[in-house]
Parts: C-alpha cells; sequence; structure tokens
C-alpha cells in the first residue's frame, strides 16, 4: 500500500502543486484586464487513467475554480488536454510498436496529434483573441473524447 500511496503522492506532486502553486504565484502580476494562465492538462484527465488522470482532472478543477475567482479582473484561466502526441519527452522510452498502435486506435481522426498542434492551442488560449474564453478545458486529442450536449 505505501508504494501506491508513494505513486499518487508523487503524481500530484509533479503535476497539481507545480501548476496550482506557479499560477497562484503569477496572480498577483498578472495584467488586469489580459491576463492568462494556461495549463497543461490531460486527455487522461477526462478518460481515467489512475494517478495521471487523477491529478490531471485536478488540475482541470484549478483552472475552472481559478477562472471563477479572476473573470472579474479580465484574467482567463484555461488548460489544454493533449491526447495522444508521441513526440514529447513524455513519450521516451514507453512505446514500443505494439503500445503506439494502441494508443493510435483510440484517436477517432487515425492518427497521433503533433506537437505543433498543442502550440497552437497554447498560443490561441494565451493570445488576446481568447478574452472571453475561461475556465475551459481545451481538448486537443483527434476525437479521442467526443463532446456531448
Amino acid at each position: 500500500m505505501a508504494a501506491k500511496a508513494d505513486v499518487w503522492i508523487e503524481e500530484f506532486r509533479l503535476n497539481v502543486l507545480t501548476t496550482v502553486l506557479l499560477g497562484e504565484a503569477l496572480l498577483p502580476a498578472m495584467p488586469r484586464p489580459g491576463g492568462r494562465i494556461v495549463a497543461m492538462s490531460s486527455v487522461a484527465a477526462l478518460r481515467g487513467a489512475g494517478s495521471y488522470g487523477a491529478a490531471k482532472a485536478a488540475i482541470n478543477s484549478w483552472v475552472t475554480g481559478t477562472a471563477a475567482a479572476v473573470a472579474a479582473d479580465g484574467i482567463a484561466v484555461n488548460a489544454v488536454a493533449p491526447g495522444f502526441v508521441p513526440d514529447t519527452e513524455f513519450w521516451a522510452g514507453r512505446l514500443d510498436d505494439a503500445e503506439f498502435q494502441r494508443r493510435l486506435a483510440r484517436v477517432p481522426m487515425g492518427r497521433p496529434g503533433t506537437v505543433e498542434e498543442i502550440a497552437a492551442a497554447v498560443a490561441y488560449l494565451a493570445s488576446p483573441d481568447a478574452g472571453w474564453t475561461t475556465g475551459q478545458v481545451l481538448g486537443v486529442h483527434g476525437g479521442a473524447v467526443l463532446a456531448r450536449l
């Protein structure tokens, strides 16, 4: 049990605390209006994936709560939730051919995402064009999680 607890604590520390503490530290210096925070979430937060998915879901919760708290100041707080983007450090040493195919099979668009596609989503949310977008988790994952009305 201790090993399981250690994994969960480490995921929380590496993902949630780094995001929340940095975001909270920067909030006082944010321009009002016009400040932007863009957190990195994951499709794992939306699909469930153990401790990692739970940590990313906690980031989503922080984003929505913080967005509500600072919206009146004109600060937008959002997250990007990437899906399978194998050309990142995250996947270094984790993918063999079978795992690549297994991950790809869960992407309705039939291809992995690119670093450039994730960067474009972050750039949009950080831009003045996204001034009326706040408290959102933008899924950039090839349809791995489809919206429901």
